[in-house]
């Protein structure tokens, strides 16, 4: 907490093309972050899963290739938000090889 505030106190004293210089870096950064999608090696073998669960992405984008719609996802999985799906669904567009590849391996498992 004390990083933030100190944070804070610098953020305040940057001019306005310096913040915007900030916000570039930060943007660069975190390009590849997806809110709400999560690898742990320690859930699901370390395959990006839906936070607070442990439903793989690839399983939510194979349902609905497979004819699924997102009301049917929501309801047969309770836990799940729309908000969700739609971070499944942007992580699979930045992803697709990876989801292919995930896919595949469990059709051929």
């Amino acid at each position: 907490m004390q990083h933030t505030r100190n944070l804070e106190k610098i953020y305040k004293g940057l001019s306005r093309s310096e913040k915007a210089q900030l916000l570039q870096w930060a943007a660069r950064d975190l390009d590849d972050a997806f809110p709400g999608i999560e690898s742990n090696p320690k859930i699901s073998g370390g395959e990006p899963c839906i936070v607070r669960t442990r439903i793989p992405v690839w399983v939510l984008v194979q349902a609905r290739r497979l004819g699924t719609s997102e009301a049917e996802l929501l309801r047969s999985y309770p836990t799940l938000r729309a908000e969700d799906l739609a971070n499944a669904w942007a992580y699979e567009r930045s992803h697709k090889k990876e989801i292919d590849s995930q896919i595949k391996a469990n059709e051929e498992a």
